[in-house]
């Protein structure tokens, strides 16, 4: 396994609806095996190719174990997708979030409550997720990213993007960097949800 280079913001080929996987070769296994290492190296939930360069409809997010309300500690979860796409959506909640591709910052947008994704496994076996909380926002994430829009493309506020090292820079600066970075959005359609 390798950690392969990421690929951020402006680069065209996160604005660039990826590529249907027909037959998976020897060559995506490897590349969802360097994936799956770049992610954890980078302390991710979730990664998609095309974050490193490929145009592919691959992703894979893993959620970690989280202490629960109840005491318990939840069990960690990883999906390989293979061709994702979500087919319900289901009410509204606001949501922070971050990217490897957009490193430094976060923002405040709008994300479902839940989801449910048909996607394919790594023997090309459809199979469905109905998802809620974090593992929903992860897979709208990466979907999105599979689908050449990124989180700020969401976000309808530059107030809600922030960089997330602001006490080592001056006001000045960070004003700058988030503008530019700001700049660098293309307002994606908004999502249907039901309520």
């Amino acid at each position: 396994m390798a950690v392969l280079p990421l690929t951020y913001i402006p680069d065209n080929v996160l604005r660039k609806k990826t590529r249907k996987v027909t037959k998976l070769t020897s060559e995506m296994f490897s590349l969802i095996e360097d994936m799956i290492e770049t992610m954890h190296v980078e302390h991710g939930v979730g990664i998609a190719a095309n974050q490193v360069g490929r145009n592919l409809r691959i992703a894979y997010i893993e959620i970690p174990e989280e202490p629960e309300e109840n005491g318990k500690v939840s069990e960690k979860l990883s999906y390989l997708l293979i061709n994702p796409e979500i087919i319900k959506r289901v009410g509204t909640r606001e949501v922070d979030e971050g990217c490897l591709s957009i490193p430094g910052f976060r923002g405040n947008l709008i994300r479902s409550v839940k989801v449910t994704v048909r996607a394919q496994d790594i023997e090309g076996k459809e199979f469905r997720i109905k998802a809620e909380n974090l593992l929903a926002q992860a897979l709208e994430h990466e979907i999105d990213h599979l689908n050449g829009i990124v989180y700020i493309d969401r976000m309808q506020d530059p107030e809600r993007l922030y960089p997330l090292d602001t006490q080592e820079k001056a006001d000045s600066e960070t004003s700058i960097m988030t503008t530019n970075v700001w700049n660098l959005r293309r307002p994606a359609q908004p999502v249907v949800r039901k309520s």
